[in-house]
């Protein structure tokens, strides 16, 4: 625009030139003065140049202006402006560009702050998100579909999904959903057996203002948890079934035999009264165990921390273990260096040394030492269970905080044992923000440490 106006500006100088020129030829015979006549000529063309100029200045350039701000704002540079100072029609023409220009800068700053915030949203999701156009090219994908699939956006992004996806479900749910135009699920799988990761995907299909489809958004969830959460379930009905089935049959045979029989001895009947007495107890045990572990897992389970003496609790328990030492001839030994004061629930610690004295007692055999005794350090004090029993395998150490799981099932099933101990002793700990090692050897006995905060 600017070449054109300085073009036309030349051009019409140009003309004025020629007409001043043609009007001296006309004149020059009829004058008789010929320097008067070119001074005239000559003021003429000045004057008429400089009111030639002055059109173009006052009219003309401003268009100009206009013209040039008009250019930078369909190249997207919205903060240009008009800064030329106009009046009248112009005027109006150059304030209403500005006011375009200041709207279209202010819709695209929310478009960027939007994008920005709707890029945040979809990186950020738990879940994996992939949008694909009605050709099948992807055209997004969030950082957890990398961290599930691994590679970069760049991997992804300007393929055809079929290309670079490489499981059977996801392509079945991208053609099901542009095929049926509607949400479709799918469950899979991936990775190796013991790292393997459970996925549910969803395909839902996109429309448009005219209810055509422009394509289909994959939102694809880990529930591998939910998974692992299930098996667990399954596996502690099938464990309570399995621990409460052997004393149940033991008390419905016995109790059947005593009533369809009259004659047993006073001794038969006895001794199958004192075995369903202990079946019995055994559930019962088994039971309170349970609530007490269900209790523990509440997530509004709060506890109540008073200031306790590690002198005061080992003079508590103490009596306990050495009367149930003393019946398998094992020798109980209690270490106390100093007195260690902390802040705990005395009930729960109380528990958590008497269920890892009771393990101790179990697998220690006749002659063997079981000692507690108790350390600190600035932070932490340190509660300690060690025995001379059998020991553990590394394969056990790392499921002995299972509920039900047992080193030894005939000996803890012997001495009545739920298999619920360390399941409950871990719980205790965790909700007293503590934390629990365990070091074992086979046949030279366990360590069982247990750390917690002095404050609470």
């Amino acid at each position: 625009m600017k070449d054109f106006l300085s073009k036309t500006l030349l051009a019409y100088t140009f003309i004025l030139f020629i007409v001043i020129l043609i009007s001296g030829l006309v004149l020059s015979p009829i004058v008789t003065n010929y320097y008067v006549l070119i001074a005239v000529l000559i003021s003429m063309f000045i004057i008429f140049t400089l009111l030639l100029f002055y059109v173009f200045d006052k009219y003309f350039r401003p268009i100009e202006k206009v013209s040039q701000t008009i250019d930078k704002l369909l190249k997207g540079n919205y903060r240009a402006r008009i800064f030329h100072t106009m009046k009248g029609t112009l005027g109006e023409l150059s304030s209403k560009v500005n006011a375009l220009a200041r709207n279209l800068s202010d819709l695209t700053i929310q478009e960027q702050i939007q994008a920005e915030q709707l890029s945040t949203v979809i990186d950020n999701s738990e879940s994996a998100l992939v949008l694909i156009d009605e050709k099948g090219y992807i055209h997004v994908v969030n950082r957890k579909f990398l961290s599930m699939f691994g590679g970069k956006s760049s991997d992804y992004i300007g393929y055809l999904y079929y290309d670079v996806l490489e499981k059977e479900q996801i392509h079945k749910t991208v053609q099901d959903t542009f095929l049926y135009e509607k949400n479709i699920k799918q469950s899979f799988s991936i990775g190796e057996i013991l790292d393997k990761q459970y996925l549910e995907i969803v395909g839902a299909p996109i429309f448009n203002d005219r209810g055509l489809l422009r394509g289909a958004v994959l939102v694809i969830y880990d529930i591998t948890e939910f998974k692992n959460l299930e098996v667990k379930r399954k596996d502690f009905v099938a464990n309570v079934s399995h621990e409460l089935k052997t004393p149940i049959t033991s008390i419905k045979g016995f109790s059947e035999t005593l009533l369809d029989s009259s004659e047993e001895d006073e001794e038969t009947r006895t001794k199958f009264l004192k075995i369903i007495n202990e079946e019995s107890h055994r559930i019962k045990l088994l039971i309170d165990d349970l609530l007490i572990l269900s209790k523990l897992e509440k997530d509004e389970l709060e506890i109540e921390p008073i200031e306790l003496s590690t002198k005061k609790l080992f003079e508590d328990i103490r009596p306990i273990i050495e009367q149930k030492a003393e019946e398998k001839d094992i020798k109980f030994e209690c270490i106390l260096s100093n007195e260690i004061i902390f802040e705990a629930e005395p009930e729960k610690i109380r528990q958590i040394l008497i269920n890892l004295l009771a393990n101790a007692i179990n697998y220690t055999p006749s002659s063997g030492t079981i000692t507690l005794q108790a350390s600190e350090t600035e932070k932490e004090v340190c509660l300690s269970v060690s025995d001379t029993g059998i020991g553990m395998s590394k394969d056990a150490l790392s499921r002995i905080f299972e509920r039900f799981y047992r080193v030894d099932k005939a000996r803890s099933r012997d001495t009545g044992g739920t298999g619920l101990g360390l399941a409950i002793v871990k719980h205790i700990v965790e909700v007293h923000q503590g934390w629990i090692e365990v070091d074992s050897e086979i046949g030279e006995g366990t360590t069982f440490n247990v750390y917690l905060p002095k404050q609470q």
